[in-house]
Order: structure tokens, then sequence, then C-alpha cells
């Protein structure tokens, strides 16, 4: 049964607001003003500098600013959707520092790496992301590590990206160290009952029922050497041969993958 109200639960929030004025998206600088001043927090947030981290929508139309503290040491838990470092505001409680967001021109894509750098060879999408991190990107890439955090993955596909290439080790019966790049969609079949969990099918449909899947789904996969289950009584840190020879030429498929899911080629100084 649906209530009335649930097939409006996917509907997206504009990439940007305008404010006494001024354009306001993800990434634009604001100045905090919350009206009631009610709690600790809003006497604590009152004229600090936060950074808008995404654009939400309620039901009813209202749209609120997702914002980040400027100078808070942990701004990465706040894109990954903390408690006490993302904090919401509406549109008449934040004034525009004058940054324009950054010109949503082109696509946006996230690059996922998954798995448990404690399981040996399931670290081996934490690793690639890792290495990807460190390297430039085109615009309108983002490249994060989600571990083993299904459920904050599942969420962050909610936000306006056009595609995901997620990188993650993946058994399919080939000698380790074989990459694979697969099309994946969501699977109508398959319940997303384990939300700390990193299957990338069960995240794909965690995701779509909380409302949406980007356009395009990729994974840039690896078949793993060693297997564990978790329930071994040692941990297993290090990569095994195999998936560590291929490490550079997964982060170059990926690279390549952001070219086309991007149009925007990379730059010889930048390879």
């Amino acid at each position: 049964m649906k209530s009335p109200g649930w097939d409006a639960l996917g509907g997206r929030a504009p990439r940007t607001v305008t404010v006494d004025g001024v354009e306001v998206g993800r990434g634009s600088r604001v100045r905090l003003k919350p009206r009631s001043r009610g709690d600790v927090f809003d006497l604590a947030l009152d004229g600090q500098v936060g950074i808008v981290e995404s654009l939400e929508q309620e039901i009813g139309g209202a749209v609120h600013l997702a914002v980040v503290l400027e100078d808070d040491p942990g701004r990465d838990l706040g894109s990954m959707r903390q408690p006490g470092h993302r904090f919401f505001f509406g549109c008449d409680e934040v004034e525009p520092l004058g940054d324009a967001p950054p010109a949503a021109t082109g696509p946006r894509v996230l690059v996922a790496g998954v798995g448990n750098v404690f399981l040996a060879d399931d670290g081996f999408g934490v690793e690639v992301v890792r290495r990807l991190a460190d390297r430039p990107q085109p615009a309108g890439v983002e490249v994060a590590d989600f571990g083993i955090r299904g459920m904050d993955l599942a969420y962050e596909l909610q936000e306006d990206y056009d595609a995901v290439v997620i990188v993650d080790a993946v058994p399919r019966g080939k000698p380790p160290g074989t990459l694979y790049v697969i099309e994946a969609e969501p699977d109508p079949g398959v319940r997303a009952v384990d939300t700390h969990g990193m299957d990338p099918v069960r995240v794909l449909a965690l995701a779509q029922t909380l409302g949406r899947v980007p356009g395009r789904v990729l994974v840039v996969g690896c078949e793993p050497a060693v297997r564990m289950t978790g329930d071994e009584e040692e941990i297993v840190m290090e990569l095994s041969a195999p998936v560590i020879a291929a490490l550079d030429q997964a982060v170059a498929i990926v690279e390549s993958l952001l070219e086309d899911l991007t149009d925007n080629p990379r730059r010889e100084d930048e390879t």
C-alpha cells in the first residue's frame, strides 16, 4: 500500500536557489543566521561560515540547505552525513558571501571505493580510490572511500549525480587480478535488507528504494585471489600479489571511464 504522498518523495531539489539576489548551490559559502536561536546549536552556529553541501527539498516544496562548517576539522564527516558535522538551514537563515557555486555545466560523477580493508583482497576498491584521490580528475568528479558503509553510499546516490563508478572486488571465476567493467542496473528482485553490507547490488536496491539511482552505474571490479568471509580468527590487511599488480591498470580504467562520462579528456600533464 502506498500513501498518497509517497510518490512525492522522489522529487528532486534544484541545483541552485536564489538568496538575496545571489545564486547559491553546492560549494557556495554562506554566513549562518538561525532564526529561532532556540537551542545551543543555534547559538553556537550563529555567524559561522558554512559551505553548502547539498540542497534538500521537502514534500511540500520547501528547500533547505545542508551545510558543513568551513573551519570544522571534521568537514569530511559532514559530507558523509554524520551527526554533529552537517546542519540544515532555510534559505532565509543564510547570508550569501558572494561565492558563486561551481558551474553546473557538465555531468556529476561519483567514484565510490567499497570493501573491507581487513579482509585481504576485499580492500581492492578502497586502495584504488585512495590512489585516485591523489590525482587530478575532471571537473564534476568526486572520489570517496565508503568502506563497508552501504547505507551512506545509498544516501549519497540520492544526490544529483549523473553517473557512479563503484570500485570493488568482484569474484567471477577468472584468474586472480582480472579486471572487469560491468554496466549495472538495480535488480527489482533483490531486497536491500543489509544496510551495513557493501554488496553493490543491494546498495543499488536500497538507493532505488530511497528514491533514485544515477542514470549510469558502472562497476570496475577485480578478481580476488584471497577471499575471506569475516569469520576467520585473524585479519589480513594486505592485498595479494595479483591484485596489487592490477592496481595501476584499474586506476587507468577508472580515469578512462571518467573521460567518457564527463566528456573531459585529461591533459598530457595530468597523466
